[in-house]
């Protein structure tokens, strides 16, 4: 029986996925999700969770699109993410008195200890990432990523 190839298909031989760059950013992000929740096990906080409480403790007042902005999530992430937030008691939520249509968000003393005991476990996170490059590749790879983004 002859076996006829698709008459869309396209001969897919010089493209290799393990070398394209979005696999390699993925499997990177992966792997430093992984680590950092090894490492922020006890937290219980997610590295999206971390970066938006941690933003948010910096700032001390924030809108949650201002947030989203600043640590680059959509509007549905970040609505979730400020959502499990607050249902912790890591941030609350009031009207903004010049537009109460807006809702700022504020870190509470649960919120900002917790960011205080996490950073360290970040820290770890990152350190690991880059581990298996030498102090040089990593200044690089930073800088680079940097400029991609």
């Amino acid at each position: 029986m002859l076996v006829r190839e698709h008459p869309l298909s396209v001969s897919h031989d010089d493209f290799a996925l393990e070398f394209h760059v979005g696999f390699l950013l993925r499997k990177a992000h992966q792997r430093h999700v992984a680590i950092f929740t090894e490492a922020a096990a006890e937290q219980g906080l997610t590295p999206t969770q971390f970066a938006a409480l941690h933003k948010a403790v910096q700032l001390g007042r924030t809108t949650q699109n201002h947030l989203g902005r600043l640590v680059a999530m959509d509007p549905a992430t970040v609505q979730g993410v400020v959502r499990r937030l607050t249902l912790r008691g890591l941030l609350v939520g009031a009207p903004d008195p010049l537009d109460r249509r807006t809702i700022v968000l504020s870190p509470t003393e649960a919120g900002a200890a917790l960011v205080a005991a996490t950073v360290s476990c970040a820290q770890r996170a990152h350190d690991n990432a880059l581990a298996p490059l030498t102090p040089d590749e990593r200044s690089v790879f930073l800088s680079l990523l940097r400029k991609m983004v």
